[in-house]
């Protein structure tokens, strides 16, 4: 029997995955495993869980280093929530290239005016704008969000560049012809009319979009952001907006360095807020714990490597999380020996400092075996399976 918990409210369709070999708990210090979405967990006690998956792409809520020196695999939901977030750009591009907003406040103002429709031939030209239809369109990274954004832009007959050094053969695959692909991020901010942004928020993006690249930018140009605020010296954006440097700041998270500023449109960190995005992420984090915790498969985790051998169809599987040094396969692989358990099969996957083992064997791994193994000195961690 697995325990789990939820720190937020996680979809139904999600939960329900989860089969009678499961129980939720609600004391995080006896749980196998965590659901989480927005709770930070930074000076949480992780107690002796095993995984955390987030519900969604973001893990900055997450401890990595701290859940990785206690062998705990945390687990994303790469591209569960992309289409939401890609309908919410383009909302965004919208919102911007013309004062749609500002037309509703002008109309509710108005409401009780009897010569309100006569009024709105007048007034309509204060809130008049452009089209996206042969703008260029700068999209930084083409991850599952970036790529989607991309593709819709083309059929919305934009003119799309896109910029990622580290592109996947999935994500390469996906994307339209009609994309351009730029080596220099630079070209984008120089030459683009709306620029978005979709890349993790890490030590070596924070900034990204900084007061030099903001100063690069044309007149007429759009910000984008529905990745993390982060990612932009949002005090630049606000100068400048007010300077009439740029034309708009479009951001899904509302703080009190942009909230209210002129030419800033916000939305209440909506990306991922529809249903289907809630349940997609649902389904996903559930079933990648659920493969973890039975078969100790990997996929998808931000601190650990990916790492799968399928359902264990031998006697016996142990998994070891272990530090990436040289040495330490031939050591617990000697001990399965000394212990007359004999390997059929195994994967070793690296990833920085971490490394990940899944091991089939011709008989279950007995808890002497499994504690030997966790005694050596770089061994973080040894999950028998059976």
């Amino acid at each position: 029997m697995f325990k789990y918990t939820c720190l937020n409210p996680i979809a139904q369709v999600g939960l329900d995955e989860f089969g009678d070999n499961y129980k939720v708990c609600e004391d995080l210090d006896v749980a196998d495993a965590v659901l989480v979405r927005s709770t930070v967990m930074h000076e949480m006690e992780l107690g002796d869980i095993k995984a955390i998956a987030r519900a969604g792409a973001g893990v900055n809520n997450i401890p990595l280093d701290k859940c990785a020196e206690k062998g705990i695999v945390v687990f994303n939901t790469p591209g569960a929530n992309a289409n939401g977030v890609k309908e919410l750009v383009i909302a965004g591009m919208l919102l911007a290239a013309r004062d749609i907003v500002g037309g509703i406040e002008w109309v509710k103002s108005e409401a009780s005016n009897e010569e309100v429709k006569k009024l709105t031939e007048k007034k309509k030209k204060a809130f008049a704008g452009g089209e996206i239809a042969g703008k260029k369109l700068g999209v930084i990274g083409l991850g599952a969000i970036g790529v989607r954004v991309a593709n819709a832009a083309v059929k919305l007959h934009m003119d799309v560049y896109g910029y990622d050094p580290y592109v996947s053969v999935n994500a390469a695959w996906n994307l339209s012809r009609s994309v351009k692909h730029i080596n220099d991020i630079n070209d984008i901010f120089k030459e683009c009319d709306y620029i978005t942004i979709h890349v993790p928020a890490m030590d070596s993006t924070k900034g990204m979009i900084s007061r030099e690249a903001i100063g690069m930018m044309k007149k007429n140009a759009v910000v984008l952001n529905m990745a993390r605020d982060v990612l932009v010296d949002e005090e630049a954006i606000v100068e400048a907006l007010a300077e009439g440097k740029i034309a708009r700041y479009v951001s899904d998270f509302p703080n009190t360095t942009t909230a209210g500023k002129e030419g800033v449109i916000l939305t209440p960190h909506l990306g991922a807020s529809t249903s289907e995005a809630e349940d997609n992420c649902a389904v996903m984090a559930v079933n990648e714990l659920k493969d973890y915790l039975e078969n100790g498969n990997i996929k998808n985790s931000v601190n650990y490597p990916n790492c799968e051998m399928g359902v264990c169809e031998t006697e016996g599987r142990v998994c070891i999380l272990h530090k990436n040094v040289k040495g330490t396969i031939g050591k617990y692989t000697a001990i399965l020996g000394d212990k007359g358990i004999n390997i059929e099969n195994m994967a070793n996957k690296g990833k920085g400092d971490y490394a990940y083992s899944i091991v089939d064997t011709d008989a279950p791994v007995t808890k002497e075996a499994a504690a030997a193994i966790e005694g050596l000195d770089d061994v973080i961690r040894v999950n028998v399976v059976k």
